[in-house]
């Protein structure tokens, strides 16, 4: 696993398809792949064999077909597709559909956060004993 942060962009306009952003930020533990349909483009039918994928529509109407029945995902709609379950995603129009697709293979590790009170704070403790800060003052924050 690399160390330290990583940033990328989604791609406005993406000369292929498929856009790998795992590499752009050095993340070893999970897919993450932006997507890119025009009307009437769809990818591959194919399952993984480990692998469970969530897709994220951020934009337009995907239809995912998974074992051939067809399910319509408006922006903001989630799906999970579980390993060995056969997928295709699909843009039937009438824009371009947006999408992102993340997926990893073993058990998630839940609960390995540590929080801290604030900057200066050398011991952290489990999140759940730290408060959430208070919001920040009106003066702070962006107005364009």
């Amino acid at each position: 696993m690399e160390t330290g942060i990583g940033f990328t962009d989604l791609a406005d306009s993406a000369e292929n398809r498929f856009v790998t952003l795992r590499r752009h930020l050095g993340v070893t533990s999970m897919g993450i792949n932006q997507i890119v349909l025009a009307p009437g483009e769809r990818g591959r039918i194919h399952a993984h064999e480990r692998q469970e994928e969530v897709f994220l529509v951020l934009e337009g109407t995907l239809t995912l077909v998974v074992e051939g029945t067809e399910h319509d995902m408006p922006r903001g709609r989630l799906a999970r597709v579980a390993p060995e379950v056969r997928r295709q995603l699909v843009n039937r129009g009438p824009g371009r559909v947006v999408l992102l697709a993340l997926g990893a293979a073993g058990t998630h590790e839940g609960r390995d956060a540590l929080a801290y009170r604030d900057w200066d704070d050398a011991d952290p403790v489990p999140p759940q004993e730290v408060p959430l800060p208070a919001d920040l003052p009106a003066a702070q924050l962006r107005t364009a």
